[in-house]
C-alpha cells in the first residue's frame, strides 16, 4: 500500500485519481477547500480514506493536512497536486487581480504543498511528485496565455525538482493533459474575463466561443486517466513528462516540429553572436 496526498481532490480530475487510488487499496490524504465535498462520494467512508479541509493557497492548512496524515498512515508515498483553475481571456484584457489569483492557486499553491510535502519524502529517500499540469504548458494558445503561463511555470518547477530529488530517491512527473470530460470547461474551474478589447476577436474569440461547445464532449475519458496516473507510480523508471490524450501529442508533437524548423531558419544568426 502507498500513501497518496491529493489536492484537489473533490472534483474533476483529482477525483478520478482518489477513487482509482483508493480501488487499488492504497490509503488517500484527499484534500479539498471543503473536505465534505470529497466525503459526499463516499457515504460509507473507506478506512484508506482521509479528507482534509486545505486551500493551497494556506500553508497552514496544508502542514495540518500533512501531519494528520502521518499521524494516521505514518508516510507519504504520491503527492499529487491537482489543485488549479483556467482563466480565458487575451493578455491585455486579463486585469492584475485575476493574473495574481490564478497565479496563487496554480503555482504558488503548488510551492506551498511542496514545502509541506517534501521534507516526509526527502526523510525516506523514497516517493513521487506528479504535478498536473496541462498540454497547454507545453504549448498554449490565444486566449489561454496566462492559464498556459501558470503551467509554464509548473513545467520549470517540475523540470528542476526533478534534478533535485532524484538522487534523494524521489521522482517527478509532470502530467500534460488534453482536454478530458470533467468539469473543467464549466464555470467551476474556468474563469473567464470578459471580451473588453475588440481589436481581439479574432485573435482569442474563437476560443471563448470554444467554451461551452466543448464542455463535456472533449475527447479523453477521464477515468482512464486516472488509471494511467496511477500506473505511472509503479513503474521503476517513470517519466519527466506524461502526455495523455491523442489531442496531447498532437500539439506537443506541432510544436517540437515548428522549434526544430525555426531552429534550424536561424541557427546561422544564433551562431553568429559567438566569439
Amino acid at each position: 500500500m502507498s500513501v497518496w496526498f491529493v489536492t484537489g481532490a473533490s472534483r474533476g480530475l483529482g477525483a478520478k485519481i482518489t477513487r482509482e487510488a483508493l480501488d487499488r487499496g492504497h490509503g488517500v490524504i484527499a484534500t479539498a477547500r471543503d473536505a465534505s465535498a470529497v466525503l459526499r462520494a463516499y457515504p460509507q467512508e473507506p478506512d484508506g480514506l482521509l479528507a482534509m479541509n486545505a486551500d493551497v493557497t494556506e500553508p497552514k492548512q496544508l502542514t495540518a493536512a500533512v501531519e494528520a496524515g502521518l499521524e494516521r498512515f505514518g508516510r507519504i508515498d504520491i503527492v499529487v497536486n491537482n489543485a488549479g483553475y483556467g482563466l480565458i481571456g487575451a493578455i491585455e484584457e486579463i486585469s492584475d487581480e485575476a493574473a495574481r489569483a490564478l497565479f496563487d492557486v496554480n503555482v504558488f499553491g503548488v510551492l506551498n504543498t511542496l514545502r509541506a510535502t517534501l521534507p516526509t519524502l526527502r526523510a525516506q529517500r523514497s516517493g513521487h511528485v506528479l504535478n498536473i499540469g496541462s498540454v497547454g504548458g507545453f504549448a498554449t494558445a490565444p486566449a489561454a496565455g496566462l492559464y498556459g503561463a501558470s503551467k509554464f511555470a509548473l513545467e520549470g518547477i517540475s523540470e528542476a525538482l526533478h534534478g533535485e530529488l532524484a538522487p534523494l530517491g524521489v521522482h517527478v512527473t509532470i502530467v500534460e493533459p488534453g482536454g478530458f470530460r470533467t468539469d473543467f470547461l464549466g464555470s467551476s474551474s474556468m474563469r473567464v474575463e470578459p471580451a473588453s478589447i475588440a481589436d481581439y476577436v479574432a485573435g482569442a474569440g474563437p476560443v471563448r466561443e470554444a467554451l461551452a461547445e466543448h464542455d463535456g464532449r472533449q475527447p479523453g475519458d477521464p477515468v482512464r486517466a486516472a488509471n494511467a496516473i496511477v500506473d505511472i507510480t509503479e513503474v521503476d523508471e517513470p517519466p519527466l513528462r506524461l502526455q495523455l490524450g491523442a489531442d496531447a501529442i498532437e500539439r506537443v508533437e506541432a510544436k517540437l516540429d515548428l522549434v526544430r524548423r525555426e531552429l534550424d531558419r536561424w541557427r546561422h544568426v544564433a551562431l553568429s553572436t559567438g566569439v
